[in-house]
């Protein structure tokens, strides 16, 4: 059963599923009490991860190359918008 999960790719789709769980939970978390992550951190981190999944399911899916270079861009500009966002509210000791 893992085998075929894994040969057919459906383990990405369990994968993103979960992460998406998480990060209803985690907004919600963060609403409601005020702790946790903040949503833009979160997002930004979660889009660069999720990117990376999408273009490995492209891949599993055969699709386009130009797609699976879209997935991967899309993970390159999230990983450098949350750096940013991360740089920016770093403490300089």
């Amino acid at each position: 059963m893992l085998e075929n999960l894994i040969v057919t790719g459906r383990i990405v789709d369990i994968m993103i599923a979960f992460v998406l769980v998480e990060v209803v939970i985690l907004l919600l978390v963060h609403r409601y009490t005020g702790t946790g992550i903040a949503p833009l951190p979160l997002l930004l981190n979660v889009g660069a991860g999720g990117s990376l999944m999408l273009a490995l399911r492209a891949v599993f899916a055969d699709a386009a190359w130009w797609l699976v270079a879209a997935c991967l861009v899309a993970s390159l500009v999230f990983h450098v918008a949350d750096l940013m966002q991360r740089w920016r509210g770093a403490s300089v000791t």
